[in-house]
C-alpha cells in the first residue's frame, strides 16, 4: 500500500483517499502543503471563504524511528497575513498519520449549515460526525472527552472557540503525549480556516496500520544513527544539556542579557525582573509542583525540550511553557509572575489562539489604555471576553494588528499582520531581516539567525552588523528544507556544527523516499519551496513594500543600548 492523500469535501461531507500524485512523490511537510495551496488556492480568495483549504501533511520521516522527528506542516491561506501559510507542531497525530500512510489531508469546501463536524480516520476509512455539542466549550474539557469517546490511543486536532469566532489569531491544536491540549501549529490563524469550514476535529486511530514505508532500511538506520549521535553530543540538544535541563525558555535570561527581549510592547530590551519567569526559574518551580521536565512533545525526541507545567502540588497541569509564550504572556506584557504567566497559556490553549499572537495582542491592548502593563489579572479577562464571545473577545481573537486599530495604537510590531516573536529585531539584525522578508509574516522559526547572531551555533555573527541578507536567505532556504523532512527544527543546532548530523538527516530521508539526494541539495529544495511561496504571495499582492519592519524600530531607539533597526531596504530586498 502507498502513500494517500485524502480529500475532505466539507460542502457534501465527503471524504474519499486518491492516489499520492507522482508529482509529489519527493515531498512531505511544508514542501508538500505549500504546493498544494500554490496549486489547488487561488491567490486572491478570501482566507475564510469556500476557495481556500487546510492542508495537513506530516514531514518524510515522520511515523517512523528517525530521532527527535514527528513533525506536522498544516498550509492554507492565513486570514492573519493574506498570504501563503505553513504552521508547524510536534504531535503524535502527525506520526499516526505517517504510520497510515496518509501524505495529506487536503480540506475544501464549506458546510453551509451552523453546525460543526468531526472528522474520523481508520484504516477502514472515514466517518463524519456532528460535533456541535462541543462547540463554545474549552479545549482541555473537550481533549477529555474525546478521549473518552474514541479511546486513550487514537490522535486529535481541533480548533477552540476562537476559531469560531473566525479569529485570525486562532491556531490549530494537536494532543500532547498526556492528551492535553498543548501542541500548537499555531501562527497564520489557520484555525479560523478550519472552523470556517464547519470542521471542529479530526480524530485519527491508527490500528492496523501498515507504518511508514522505508525503501532502503539500511540507509534509513544509518543516517539515523548518525542524527542520533550528533544531537546526544550537542552542547545544546545532548541529556543535561540547555534545552533538557531548562527547556526553550533557557533563551529568557541569554536574551534578556543580550538586551533584545521585548519588555511592554517592544519598549526597552532588558529588565531585571526578567529572571522571576526565567527557565531556571521555571525548571525549579516544576520541580517543587511535581510537573514534568525534561518532557517529550511526541514520541522519539532524544532532545525533549518540554514539560508540564503545573499549579501547586502538581495539580490542573497546563502543558508546555515555551520561551515564546512566557516572553509573549510575560516579559512584553509587563507581567513577570510565572502563575500569571502559566495561566494566560492555560487560556490560550482553552480557546485555541497563538499564544505568540495574543501577548503581542495584549500588549498593544494595553498600550491603548483598556489595561495596564503587568495586570495578570486583568489579562485573564481579556481571555474570558474571548471565551464569552464578546465585542471585546472578538477583537482580541483578530490578533495584534486588529486591536491596535481598535484602540488607535500605532506602535503595532507586526510584518504582513504577525505580530513579532521573543526578540527585539533592532539589537539583533539578522532575525529582524528574517522577519522581514519571509513569507510567512513575522516568525522567528522561518530563519533562526539567532544560532549564529547569539548563540554561536554555526559560527559567530556581529547581532549589530546590518549586513544580514546571506544568513538570513541560507538558514530561511535551510529551514524550508528541514519543515519538509518531518524532523524538528532543533536538530539545526546540532547540524550547524556537526557535519556528520546534516548527512544524517539527508540519508534517512534517502532511506525512506528511494532517492539520491546530497547534501549540496538542500539549497535548490528550499529554495524551490520558498520560490512557490513568494510567487504565491505575489500573485495575492505582496511587494517589496510588504518585507519591511514597522517604522517605530527605525525612529525609536531601545534601552539598553539605544540602537535603532537600521538595516537598509536594499538589504532587504537582497534577500530574495
Amino acid at each position: 500500500m502507498s502513500k494517500k492523500i485524502l480529500r475532505v469535501d466539507m460542502s457534501k461531507l465527503k471524504a474519499k483517499f486518491e492516489d499520492f500524485p507522482e508529482e509529489y512523490a519527493t515531498m512531505g511537510g511544508r514542501a508538500l502543503t505549500s504546493t498544494i495551496v500554490s496549486n489547488e488556492v487561488p491567490p486572491t480568495c478570501h482566507p475564510l471563504g469556500p476557495n481556500n483549504k487546510v492542508v495537513f501533511a506530516p514531514g518524510i520521516v515522520t511515523g517512523a524511528t528517525a530521532p527527535t522527528s514527528g513533525r506536522m506542516s498544516v498550509g492554507g491561506k492565513s486570514p492573519l497575513t493574506g498570504g501563503i501559510k505553513e504552521a508547524n507542531a510536534g504531535t503524535n497525530f502527525a506520526q499516526k498519520m505517517g504510520r497510515m500512510r496518509i501524505a495529506a489531508i487536503i480540506v475544501e469546501g464549506k458546510y453551509e449549515g451552523n453546525d460543526y463536524f468531526l472528522l474520523k480516520i481508520t484504516n477502514d476509512g472515514t466517518e463524519f460526525i456532528n460535533a456541535t455539542k462541543w462547540s463554545g466549550k474549552g479545549l482541555y474539557q473537550t481533549y477529555k472527552k474525546l478521549f473518552q469517546e474514541f479511546g486513550s490511543q487514537v490522535g486529535i486536532c481541533g480548533v477552540g472557540i476562537a476559531a469560531e469566532l473566525l479569529g485570525a489569531a486562532s491556531g490549530i491544536c494537536f494532543n500532547d503525549p498526556e492528551g492535553l491540549p498543548s501542541r500548537y501549529a499555531g501562527r497564520g490563524g489557520l484555525g479560523a480556516v478550519m472552523a470556517s469550514k464547519g470542521l471542529k476535529f479530526i480524530v485519527v486511530d491508527e490500528t492496523g496500520a501498515s507504518g511508514v514505508e522505508i525503501v532502503n532500511k539500511d540507509l534509513f538506520n544509518q543516517g539515523s544513527n548518525k542524527l542520533r549521535s550528533a544531537l546526544l553530543t550537542h552542547d545544546l540538544t545532548k541529556p543535561q544539556g540547555s534545552l533538557n535541563t531548562y527547556g526553550t525558555n533557557v533563551l529568557l535570561n541569554v536574551i534578556n542579557e543580550a538586551g533584545a527581549l521585548p519588555h511592554r510592547n517592544f519598549a526597552t530590551g532588558q529588565d531585571d525582573r526578567a529572571a522571576n519567569i526565567s527557565g531556571e526559574e521555571k525548571a525549579e518551580q516544576i520541580k517543587k509542583r511535581g510537573g514534568v521536565r525534561p518532557h517529550f512533545c511526541s514520541p522519539g525526541c532524544i532532545i525533549q525540550c518540554s514539560e508540564i507545567w503545573t499549579k501547586p502540588g502538581g495539580k490542573d497541569p497546563v502543558g508546555v511553557l515555551e520561551y515564546e509564550s512566557v516572553w509573549a504572556l510575560g516579559a512584553n506584557c509587563g507581567i513577570y509572575n510565572l502563575d500569571d504567566v502559566g495561566e494566560l497559556n492555560r487560556a490560550c490553549n482553552n480557546l485555541g489562539l497563538d499564544t505568540i499572537e495574543a501577548g503581542d495582542t495584549i500588549a498593544v491592548a494595553m498600550e491603548g489604555g483598556l489595561l495596564s502593563f503587568g495586570d495578570g489579572k486583568g489579562a485573564l479577562k481579556l481571555m474570558k471576553e474571548v471565551h464569552k464571545k464578546t465585542p471585546t473577545g472578538r477583537i482580541i481573537a483578530n490578533g495584534t494588528a486588529f486591536t491596535g486599530q481598535a484602540y488607535g495604537v500605532t506602535r503595532i510590531p507586526v510584518v504582513k499582520g504577525q505580530g513579532l516573536p521573543a526578540y527585539d529585531p533592532r539589537p539583533i539584525k539578522g532575525i529582524g531581516v528574517t522577519y522581514a522578508t519571509t513569507p510567512m509574516g513575522a516568525d522567528h522559526t522561518a530563519g533562526y539567525a539567532i544560532a549564529p547572531e547569539i548563540l554561536g551555533v554555526g559560527g559567530t555573527l556581529d547581532p549589530r552588523d546590518p549586513k544580514k541578507a546571506e544568513v538570513s536567505r541560507n538558514l530561511q532556504i535551510a529551514t524550508a528544507f528541514i519543515d519538509s523532512t518531518g524532523y524538528c527544527l532543533f536538530i539545526a543546532f546540532a547540524c550547524l556544527d556537526i557535519p556528520e548530523g546534516l548527512e544524517g538527516v539527508v540519508e534517512s530521508v534517502n532511506g525512506v523516499l528511494g532517492t539520491k539526494l546530497t547534501v549540496d541539495d538542500i539549497a535548490t529544495i528550499g529554495r524551490q519551496i520558498i520560490d512557490t511561496e513568494l510567487a504565491f504571495n505575489k500573485a495575492a499582492g505582496f511587494s517589496a513594500a510588504d518585507d519591511r519592519l514597522p517604522e517605530f524600530f527605525e525612529e525609536e531607539k531601545l534601552p539598553p543600548h539605544d540602537v535603532v533597526f537600521g538595516v537598509s531596504n536594499e538589504e532587504l530586498d537582497n534577500v530574495f
